[in-house]
């Protein structure tokens, strides 16, 4: 799927791109490209130009929404196919998803690849092959491959979540990291079967919550995670932090229980659960 390249909006920067054309700046620096990097925005009248190329003034832009250019307006980063997904901004630039209004990564506290960072650091990557199961937006595989790993191969089964990394910047570049870095559009369920044994020497799962995903929690795909895991392969497990006390379970106490079963030590960790494979 080929990457966008244009400007990326949302409610707030078009206001100050507006105010800054209205003050009567002829130039002005700053990012349209949530962060990644500052750049020259020239402005006239009528018009702006950046990276060369010119766009109308934006109007009448949604709150909580990142916006590209069409070709024609702007528009919001978002589709639905029996659920809306949509790229949602962050105080902290990286933006994250929602998948029908619920936020699929953490922000309150930090950036979301801030996040991923600490969680890939728990796997120990470096020099390893990785196994990244549910790719996401594809922070885990971004931070593996900034820590070290000699090659990270990802899936992810939803198409809509793929065409929101490909506007995305902060989602990994395949192209760019083709050496190292794969990205398979399929459902880790299916795929993983023609996986052979003992492949990767680590992994990151990142399921969808247990409510929609149920099969992801499984003891019969933690038995086909620990067969293609090297001994001593680590894992890091996402299950967030449901309320307990409102649903009476303790999920990554689950979780835990059901990998040991499978065949790994683990117990919980940040937000999910941290195993080593037997």
């Amino acid at each position: 799927m080929k990457r966008y390249s244009g400007p990326l909006l949302t409610r707030q920067l078009a206001g100050r791109l507006l105010a800054q054309r209205d003050s009567g700046a002829l130039a002005w620096t700053a990012s349209m490209d949530l962060g990644r990097s500052q750049d020259l925005v020239h402005l006239a009248a009528d018009a702006w130009q950046w990276r060369e190329q010119s766009y109308p003034y934006p109007v009448d832009l949604k709150d909580r929404t990142i916006h590209f250019w069409d070709g024609k307006d702007f528009v919001p980063v978002s589709r639905y196919s029996g659920a809306l997904i949509k790229l949602v901004p962050t105080d902290w630039g990286v933006p994250t998803f929602e998948i029908d209004g619920i936020k699929m990564l953490p922000t309150a506290r930090e950036s979301p690849l801030d996040d991923a960072r600490r969680k890939v650091a728990l796997v120990q990557p470096a020099g390893k092959v990785v196994l990244d199961t549910c790719g996401g937006l594809g922070y885990f595989a971004t931070c593996a491959l900034e820590a070290g790993a000699t090659q990270v191969c990802s899936f992810e089964r939803n198409a809509e979540v793929l065409w929101l990394r490909s506007i995305n910047p902060w989602s990994p570049d395949a192209h760019a990291h083709a050496d190292r870095f794969s990205l398979q559009h399929a459902d880790v369920l299916q795929a993983i079967d023609t996986v052979p044994d003992a492949s990767f020497g680590a992994a990151l799962h990142d399921p969808p919550r247990f409510g929609i995903a149920g099969e992801l929690y499984s003891a019969a795909f933690y038995a086909q995670l620990a067969r293609v895991l090297k001994r001593g392969a680590r894992l890091f497990h996402y299950t967030g932090t449901p309320n307990k006390l409102s649903s009476g379970r303790d999920l990554p106490r689950e979780v835990a229980r059901r990998l040991q079963t499978a065949g790994f030590k683990a117990e919980p960790a940040l937000d999910g659960v941290l195993a080593i494979c037997r």
